[in-house]
């Protein structure tokens, strides 16, 4: 459908203000706007000789990665899809034709952005897999042997919940989401002359878990219900130690998306609907998804014991967030280092 309610990219005099390529650019741009349901042509016969398909068969209008990467990952009311890599981007869906909140902190709020006759709901976290990337090839800790991901990975899946101490928080690269602010910096509290790399990296993992509890929490602070986590993307398939800290850490289970290019799939299924089901494709995205996506057998379920361990220590990020995130915070903090010492003291015994 052509979006014509989003009142168009800003003016061009306001743009040349931030960066006069930024107003050049806006000449360039279209007026109109079209969801992924449109075709916006047809393929071409050099193009289809090069990718072994027909001439002539209609091409989906493009989107972001990441919303078809939704869409290939089953994407619906109630499904949050995270896909977790460098960054995350966190997203979900709500029925045009009912009332939305105008949700604090979440920015990508854009009708028809990720399904037609959608609202496209995007939230995210600025920095996840680059944290850890930064602790290993920065700090690079314990040398080449010990420091890797995997030995680290190793070594802090034998760690119970809060028996390190630390707590961070996972502003290395700003907050994109719910705070919007990218001056703020990452932190790790609880440091003592014993600290080990491996509990420093498991608190790194932890603290972008309590990130994205902070996402789905305002998510549902606003109306919109998850009851259900889709993971994609790099992590998702290669460290299980992080999707079951997820799981624990935000109280649900973890599922996978069945396919390991979801941002393919995505694009695929907006050309069959494209196409339609009278040639061989689908007439709406929710049947294209129904036959086409699916979830891997091996999800993550949360541990009660862990998530108990885990709510106390959301409890302290949540204190540590607010204090360095929002100026109204007026609390004291003197509770937070004997009071991860405490947690530290009862998962020790």
């Amino acid at each position: 459908m052509f979006n014509n309610n989003w009142n168009g990219y800003p003016a061009k005099d306001f743009l040349a203000k931030l960066d006069p390529k930024l107003g050049e650019l806006r000449d360039r741009l279209a007026e109109k706007t079209y969801t992924v349901d449109i075709a916006a042509g047809k393929l071409t016969d050099e193009w289809a000789h090069k990718l072994w398909l027909t001439a002539g068969i209609p091409v989906a209008v493009g989107a972001f990665d990441a919303h078809l990467g939704g869409v290939g990952s089953g994407i619906s009311p109630g499904k949050l899809v995270k896909i977790i890599g460098t960054s995350t981007c966190d997203m979900g869906v709500w029925p045009a034709d009912k009332d939305l909140a105008d949700i604090p902190g979440i920015c990508g709020i854009v009708d028809g952005s990720i399904l037609p006759g959608f609202w496209g709901l995007e939230a995210g976290q600025s920095a996840v897999g680059d944290i850890f990337n930064w602790f290993v090839n920065y700090i690079q800790p314990g040398g080449e042997s010990t420091g890797t991901h995997e030995a680290l990975t190793e070594k802090a899946a034998k760690l119970n919940p809060g028996q390190s101490g630390l707590l961070a928080l996972d502003w290395n690269n700003g907050n994109r989401t719910i705070l919007v602010d990218q001056r703020l910096t990452g932190m790790l509290l609880g440091q003592t002359l014993h600290t080990r790399p491996e509990e420093i990296y498991r608190a790194l993992i932890e603290a972008t878990a309590f990130g994205a509890l902070t996402i789905i929490n305002r998510f549902e602070e606003y109306g919109v219900k998850i009851s259900e986590v889709i993971n994609c993307g790099g992590i998702t398939e290669k460290n299980p130690l992080l999707m079951q800290i997820y799981a624990d850490v935000i109280g649900r289970e973890m599922k996978i998306a069945r396919s390991a290019q979801s941002c393919a799939l995505g694009s695929a299924i907006a050309g069959a609907v494209v196409a339609g089901k009278q040639a061989g494709g689908y007439d709406n995205f929710a049947d294209a998804q129904t036959a086409m996506c699916g979830v891997k057998e091996t999800t993550y379920k949360p541990d009660s014991e862990s998530n108990k361990v885990y709510q106390q220590l959301y409890l302290l990020y949540k204190q540590l967030h607010d204090a360095f995130g929002l100026e109204s915070f007026s609390g004291k903090m003197a509770n937070v280092m004997k009071q991860l010492l405490d947690i530290k003291d009862k998962a020790n015994r």
